[in-house]
């Protein structure tokens, strides 16, 4: 039996926009646990999402919105927070990670160990998505609706280019903000409104 001795360097390519790559389930999970240090989706089609590290401006928004979320949720312990970093295992098959997400505490309690630790088999009750300023709206507001499609209650794609934000809710059509100040949890996240200041700064 012949063993490697040499470890092989790792070897970055990059895609042209118009080359799709597809893998299976089991194809992506190997690779995602390979490749702990970059954010990867999985569409329902098998289609193999590699998402960049952001940049400065974005990351600091993010840390804002998922901070503010983090406080509120610790002080109402009504369910619990995620960063983008974490991956959803969606009815439909897709896997996914909203920028910030939420889950009531009650569909958190009902998975096992093992599902908490691996890709999370439920869709979010609460997601945002923030575009930065190479994002194309569109892809992300397939996303929006796909997690609507499956069983997310209330949605936030915030266009901090335009200053502008898409509310998305079950059952009804698409609300945009222009330049709102706040932004409420609705019967949602119970208590929380979003401060938009730093955000639109």
């Amino acid at each position: 039996m012949m063993t490697q001795t040499k470890s092989l360097a790792a070897l970055a390519i990059n895609l042209p926009p118009t080359l799709t790559l597809t893998v299976t389930r089991e194809q992506f999970i190997e690779l995602a646990i390979a490749n702990r240090d970059i954010q990867l989706e999985h569409t329902t089609t098998g289609e193999l999402i590699v998402n960049p590290p952001t940049g400065g401006e974005t990351g600091i928004i993010n840390l804002e919105i998922s901070g503010q979320i983090w406080l509120w949720n610790c002080q109402t312990r009504l369910g619990v927070a995620f960063s983008s970093s974490t991956g959803f295992d969606l009815p439909n098959r897709a896997i996914r990670s909203p920028d910030a997400s939420w889950v009531r505490q009650e569909r958190w309690d009902a998975l096992t160990p093992e599902q908490k630790e691996s890709f999370i088999p439920l869709c979010p009750d609460f997601v945002v998505e923030l575009r930065s300023k190479s994002d194309n709206m569109e892809p992300l507001r397939v996303k929006m609706r796909e997690y609507m499609n499956n069983g997310t209650r209330l949605g936030w794609l915030i266009d901090r280019k335009n200053r502008k934000v898409e509310i998305y809710r079950q059952n009804r059509e698409v609300e945009v903000l222009e330049n709102p100040a706040t932004l409420s949890g609705e019967d949602v996240l119970t208590g929380f409104v979003l401060d938009l200041a730093e955000v639109w700064a």
